[in-house]
């Protein structure tokens, strides 16, 4: 199968090999993807992990590629090299999508295209990036962001970030194949109204409760109450609900409005019940119910959504 897509990644002199390895883990296992990595510094590369690397392609790989991405930066958040800068603008005007992981923030916003626009970089460096560059608006508490240039938060959130990108371009059932070879979790709600919910720790202790939320995944068009889960998981309603809030970093109705939303978004996309259907299935109980989350949460409605979707999956 002929690639579809093209995808530049970024690296660098001293990278760290995680951050460079995230778009391959993710893109690799689909056809569609053809992934080089490319350079403004001379190969071989020098990594944080004690080895070096050789990296056969510079900066003119994007020049021809679908997708840029920069999947961190130094720590001292030291200036991009003007070479990268103005390949970052050369690719943005002629219509690539730009993609920055972690610090990989900071040479899009020196390169200018955040400003105006919402990002994120990993939470403890994004006071700097906020100060640093005032035309672009900081969001720390979330795992990405895609405001039409797409950033994430540090180290595991370009995982999401990256299966985001490949559920918007090749549809949810490919990009939840992909999470499950690296056993993550598929979807965690995102976009520019995104509200995300942590990842549930699983231990032995709180086992009881990881699988009442299970439960709760598995059941979306039912009624749940606290009290009612609370006694599933053998534990009081404040103690359901404190150890709720330790684990997710939210509420129980929001996170419980984020899993219905999710669930919706993936039937809008994989098939073609009516909203009716959608509604009932994902617990919205009606269409108007369903299209009232979807204009709050995601500033549009089901039907232009499930248009939109298949219009880029065409």
């Amino acid at each position: 199968m002929r690639a579809q897509y093209k995808i530049a990644v970024v690296a660098f002199d001293d990278i760290t090999p995680f951050h460079l390895s995230v778009p391959g883990m993710v893109f690799r296992h689909v056809e569609a993807f053809d992934i080089r990595i490319c350079s403004p510094d001379p190969s071989p590369l020098r990594t944080t992990g004690g080895f070096d690397i050789s990296v056969p392609y510079g900066l003119q790989t994007m020049s021809r590629a679908d997708i840029v991405i920069v999947p961190t930066w130094h720590d001292d958040c030291r200036p991009a090299p003007a070479t990268l800068l103005d390949a970052l603008r050369r690719a943005h005007r002629r219509g690539a999508r730009i993609v920055g992981l972690c610090l990989g923030a900071f040479p899009l916003a020196e390169a200018g295209l955040l400003n105006g626009r919402t990002a994120t970089t990993h939470w403890s460096f994004a006071h700097i990036l906020a100060e640093r560059f005032p035309a672009v608006t900081v969001d720390r508490e979330v795992l990405y962001v895609d405001d039409e240039i797409l950033t994430s938060a540090g180290v595991a959130a370009g995982l999401d970030c990256c299966l985001h990108l490949l559920r918007e371009l090749c549809g949810a059932e490919v990009a939840n194949r992909v999470a499950r070879q690296l056993v993550v979790a598929p979807h965690r709600q995102g976009g520019q109204a995104q509200f995300i919910e942590r990842p549930i720790p699983v231990s032995g202790s709180d086992d009881r409760f990881t699988q009442v939320l299970e439960w709760v995944n598995q059941h979306l068009a039912h009624d749940h109450s606290i009290d009612a889960l609370a006694g599933r998981a053998a534990m009081s309603r404040r103690n359901f609900t404190r150890h709720f809030r330790d684990a997710t970093g939210t509420s129980f109705k929001q996170w419980l409005l984020n899993q219905r939303v999710a669930h919706a978004q993936g039937l809008l996309e994989t098939s073609d019940v009516s909203i009716e259907v959608v509604a009932q299935e994902a617990g919205f109980g009606s269409a108007l119910s369903l299209r009232q989350h979807f204009r709050a949460t995601l500033h549009t409605s089901p039907s232009e959504y499930r248009r939109q979707f298949r219009d880029t999956a065409a």
